[in-house]
C-alpha cells in the first residue's frame, strides 16, 4: 500500500467522524478568510491607482485669474480630444484585427473541412425517383414505367434458364481451354 492510498484512508475516515455543524463552521470560517482578503485587495488596488496618479498627474493650478484658468481648460480639452483620436484609431486597429481574425478561422474551417454526416438509406418509389430526377414539372409517362417493367421481367428471365443449362456451361469453357492449350 503506498503513502497516498493510506492518505485518502486517513482523509476519509476524518470526513466520516467529522459532523456537519463542525464542517459548516469550517467552511463559514474559511469564507470569512476570504472575504477578508478581497476587502484587502480592494483597498491595495485603490491605493495603487491613486499612487499611480499622483505620480503621473500633477494636482490643478487653479490660481490665478481667468485667462489662465481659460488656458488650462484649453490645455485640457486639447488633451482630451488627443486622447478620443488615439481610442478612435485603437478601436479601428482592434476591429480590423477581429476581422481578421474572423477571416483566419473562416479559412481554417475551409481547410480542415467540414464534417459530412452520413447518408442513410432511403427506399424510394420508381415515381418519386424520376420526379427527383427529371424535376416536379414533368410527369412520369405509364409507358416508362411499363418498359421498366419489361426489362426487369427479361433480366430475371435469363438466368432461370442459365442455370439449368450450368453442365453445358462447364464443358464449353472446358473446350475453350483445350483450344488455347492446343495452339
Amino acid at each position: 500500500m503506498s503513502r497516498l492510498d493510506t492518505n485518502s484512508d486517513v482523509c476519509a475516515l476524518h470526513r466520516k467522524k467529522m459532523t456537519s455543524s463542525r464542517r459548516h463552521h469550517l467552511k463559514s470560517v474559511i469564507l470569512q478568510i476570504a472575504a477578508g482578503w478581497i476587502q484587502q485587495e480592494k483597498k491595495d488596488v485603490a491605493a495603487a491607482k491613486e499612487a499611480y496618479l499622483a505620480e503621473q498627474c500633477a494636482g490643478p493650478n487653479l490660481g490665478g485669474d481667468q485667462a489662465t484658468l481659460m488656458e488650462t481648460c484649453k490645455k485640457l480639452h486639447a488633451l482630451i480630444d488627443k486622447v478620443d483620436e488615439e481610442r478612435y484609431d485603437l478601436a479601428g486597429k482592434v476591429g480590423k484585427a477581429d476581422k481578421e481574425i474572423d477571416d483566419l478561422k473562416m479559412k481554417v474551417i475551409d481547410l480542415a473541412g467540414l464534417k459530412k454526416p452520413a447518408l442513410r438509406k432511403v427506399r424510394m418509389t420508381a415515381d418519386s425517383m424520376l420526379k427527383a430526377l427529371l424535376g416536379s414539372k414533368h410527369t412520369v409517362n405509364l409507358e416508362l414505367r411499363n418498359n421498366l417493367k419489361q426489362v426487369k421481367k427479361e433480366v430475371k428471365e435469363e438466368p432461370a434458364e442459365a442455370v439449368g443449362d450450368w453442365r453445358k456451361n462447364i464443358e464449353e469453357k472446358a473446350d475453350r481451354k483445350k483450344m488455347f492449350e492446343t495452339s
